[in-house]
């Protein structure tokens, strides 16, 4: 899932999001990590807070994009040949 990604991009941490949608930190990563199994309507929160749709919560950037680490910004990767 992109949860960390988009909570860069928005400037927000992973305890304020837990914190908006009435969990623990600790239930909130949990619920997002392999060992976790969110319902549909948790989703649908986490959706809901972020700004997004259910489906961007799963969706990969183009083939030509990078997410950056730092800031959580997409970034365009282009190669030129000379």
């Amino acid at each position: 899932m992109r949860v960390k990604e988009l909570l860069k991009q928005r400037g927000m941490t992973a305890k304020e999001l837990a914190s908006r949608l009435g969990m623990t930190e600790t239930g909130l990563s949990i619920a997002l990590s392999d060992r976790g199994n969110p319902t549909l309507a948790r989703l649908r929160q986490i959706a809901d807070v972020l700004g997004v749709s259910v489906a961007d919560l799963f969706a990969e950037p183009p083939g030509d994009v990078a997410v950056c680490p730092h800031c959580g910004q997409p970034v365009r990767v282009s190669v030129k040949l000379s």
